[in-house]
């Protein structure tokens, strides 16, 4: 075995159907006094419910979450947190909800518990993103990872299937780059295996029936792992392309994951082969690339730009924002495969491994 560093990053996780109850006992735990609540709008019952169970305890409350974290949503809520004297943020919701929880305790000495409804993951890094100008910035800060995460699968059996498709594909990226992540380790490396076999499996369940609770269990542990993994070694370019179609071309984070994901791996199956043949062993296919885009396809979710409101005439911007500051990848990050990828995934092509072995600059 080859040395290696493995970070843990700290927190609580409590996990099983009806823990959602348990919320004024964990922020008890967390020492929390005053809490103010940040619910997504399919949130806004739950928000209801907790906001009954906190009593006086509970001190604001933001309904409105908008998506990529604008940093005027920040500042305000930041104000919010001042002005109300909250002691904890309680975020109910999916990556824009937790992102603004995330990027409020950055900024105040507040605690933070997430209840994630979706499968993005997010809640389990110490990864932010704030969008400024038209463009997504993101960063690591230890501050940003919240203290404690409620996982209720209750939470999510009403999540329609078109957005269970794209947060679960962004499980699967956070799976996927992980394994192949610069700081990359056998520990994380076996949370990432884990976490993409229990959402091929949830996923396979949930578009059988979309309420069963088995297969929501299985992507909401899915998500807690493959976000877990991902945390520990950071991203790759990826999530660099992702959001970039987020935060300047206002494309949803999980479609555009969706998308992106299976022509990222076609495009680092050669440098990685290793990787690439443990995926296909997982989802049981011979082709990585293809497997992935026959995943999402089969889960209702979308399968190119065009279908996302992107524009042919943006795809070279596009390519020339992902290349000023693309980060780590396995594969060096040229001009000539960034556009290519972007053209097959704006036609909706589908990917094959290696595809984009010809086609560098």
């Amino acid at each position: 075995m080859n040395r290696f560093v493995y970070d843990a990053l700290g927190g609580r996780v409590v996990f099983g159907a009806g823990t959602v109850s348990e919320v004024p006992a964990e922020l008890d735990a967390l020492g929390a006094g005053r809490v103010m609540i940040i619910a997504s709008g399919s949130s806004i019952h739950l928000a209801d419910f907790l906001s009954d169970q906190l009593g006086d305890r509970f001190a604001a409350r933001i309904d409105q979450v908008n998506p990529h974290v604008p940093i005027e949503d920040v500042e305000r809520a930041r104000n919010l947190v001042v002005a109300s004297s909250s002691q904890a943020v309680v975020t109910i919701g999916g990556g824009s909800a937790i992102g603004l929880g995330k990027n409020i305790a950055i900024r105040a000495p507040v605690q933070h518990l997430a209840i994630p409804t979706t499968y993005s993951g997010s809640e389990m890094t110490s990864i932010h993103g704030v969008t400024v100008d038209g463009f997504k910035r993101t960063g690591r800060d230890h501050r940003a990872k919240p203290q404690t995460v409620v996982y209720d699968p209750d939470l999510s059996r009403a999540l329609p299937m078109r957005v269970t498709a794209g947060s679960a594909m962004n499980a699967a990226a956070h799976c996927v780059e992980a394994l192949y992540a610069e700081q990359r380790n056998p520990v994380t490396a076996l949370m990432a295996i884990e976490g993409l076999k229990a959402l091929r499996a949830g996923l396979n369940r949930v578009v059988a029936d979309r309420i069963d609770l088995v297969g929501r269990t299985s992507l909401l542990y899915g998500a807690f792992l493959g976000g877990a993994a991902l945390g520990g070694v950071g991203m790759a370019i990826h999530h660099k392309i992702c959001h970039v179609l987020g935060g300047t071309f206002g494309i949803s984070h999980g479609d555009a994951n969706a998308v992106i994901l299976p022509h990222v791996v076609a495009a680092n199956a050669r440098a990685e082969p290793g990787v690439m043949a443990h995926i296909a062993r997982v989802l049981g296919v011979a082709d990585p690339a293809a497997g992935l885009f026959e995943m999402a396809v089969a889960a209702g979710a979308p399968s190119s730009l065009t279908e996302l409101g992107m524009y042919e005439h943006d795809l070279d911007r596009a390519a020339d924002i992902v290349l000023e500051n693309p980060g780590f990848n396995p594969r060096p990050v040229e001009l000539g495969w960034i556009r290519q990828l972007l053209d097959d995934a704006f036609l909706g092509r589908k990917p094959m491994a290696g595809s984009y072995s010809k086609k560098e600059s």
